[in-house]
């Protein structure tokens, strides 16, 4: 642990409870000294580590926090006796704060519109490859079938003009479409909440959920974890995706049924293209990872270098914005703990901070400073 107390009149004492390979991945040389201006750093290397993070906390009044950074409920709040602001370098922030953060009027912000872009050029990439088949030709030709059979494949098609439905009008799912039309889809998009302007002004068609299920040939989902989100796609709303038809799930497992979904795959009626699981890890022995229609990618929708670098800018913008008095742009209230975040997600993100530790330890030919 590395910073000094917080200076009567001075900048704020900031903790930045991230291990250093994930800061280097986070913050650009360039962003970490505007943060260094603006703010005292305290550096907690041992993130998880409640004593660490407690022997820390006094007299801080920001805390940044990241994947694996340990929980601040009311032992560690009580240790935080100025804290005023906990900005979150990940999106979803109910793994790590609790509700007493909130009834004592620190405020939160989160990163979690850095990850929209990533997360929903992923999306687009599943989509092409659905839409022309590549994972079957990939799965066909690796599996040792002759150059004639691993040639046959359901017909493929375009996006230009291909019937694309979203579900979920979120920052990802916008990003998507946006992707999707340019390239010249017809897009369809099902979200409770949004308005008829604002479809309009997405250029977009707003429809039930059981029209965009039978009419779209790509469902992408992008709706948000809460609890009457659970398995929003099960067993009925699967059959009424036509034959040949594709699901993209960059979201979270938590809204499709999987057993519904593998029971659906297993036919070969349907493909899908998965980022998430609801066991993660995904075992080794599951049934997804065998089948020929689906494609699977082990929950790194969003890890790119410039959306990692995204992160840390977006966090460090709205710590100067804190400092300087202004309004927070990506400020979140006590309803953002409503969003449903696994054990197993958490444990995910948590590893994959581990493995970048890892790899940040191999030389590289243009080393960084040191954060």
């Amino acid at each position: 642990m590395t910073g000094s107390a917080d200076r009567p009149g001075g900048p704020p004492r900031t903790v930045v409870a991230l291990p250093a390979a994930l800061r280097r991945e986070l913050f650009a040389p360039g962003v970490w000294e505007r943060l260094r201006a603006v703010a005292d750093v305290t550096v907690v290397d041992a993130h998880s580590d409640r004593g660490a993070l407690a022997a820390a906390l006094p007299g801080a009044r920001v805390l940044v926090t990241g994947w694996g950074t340990a929980r601040i409920d009311g032992e560690l709040l009580a240790a935080g006796d100025r804290l005023e602001l906990v900005a979150h370098t990940g999106g979803a922030v109910s793994p790590y704060l609790g509700a007493e953060l909130f009834a004592r009027g620190v405020r939160v912000t989160q990163a979690g519109a850095a990850m929209a872009r990533p997360v929903a050029e992923v999306a687009l990439a599943f989509t092409l490859a659905l839409l022309h088949r590549v994972h079957r030709f990939d799965h066909a030709l690796r599996s040792g079938l002759d150059w004639e059979t691993a040639s046959v494949a359901p017909p493929r098609h375009e996006i230009l003009d291909c019937p694309v439905g979203v579900i979920g009008a979120s920052r990802t799912g916008r990003a998507y479409l946006a992707l999707a039309r340019a390239l010249g889809a017809r897009v369809s998009v099902y979200d409770p909440y949004l308005t008829a302007a604002d479809a309009a002004e997405l250029g977009v068609r707003q429809v039930s959920l059981d029209v965009l299920l039978a009419e779209s040939r790509v469902v992408a989902v992008h709706a948000p974890a809460l609890p009457e989100t659970r398995h929003l796609l099960g067993r009925r709303e699967l059959a009424l995706l036509a034959d040949g038809a594709a699901l993209v799930n960059t979201a979270r497992s938590w809204l499709v049924d999987e057993d519904a979904l593998i029971a659906e795959v297993r036919t070969g009626r349907i493909d899908a293209a998965l980022d998430v699981y609801d066991a993660e890890p995904l075992p080794l022995g599951h049934p997804l990872r065998s089948l020929p229609n689906v494609l699977l990618t082990p929950h790194q929708a969003a890890a790119t270098v410039q959306g990692r670098l995204a992160l840390g800018e977006s966090t460090v913008a709205e710590i100067e914005r804190f400092t300087a008095g202004r309004p927070l742009l990506h400020g979140v209230g006590a309803q953002a703990l409503d969003r449903v975040e696994s054990a197993e997600a958490s444990a995910v993100e948590a590893s994959a901070a581990e493995a970048s530790a890892v790899e940040a330890s191999t030389p590289h030919p243009h080393p960084r400073t040191e954060l």
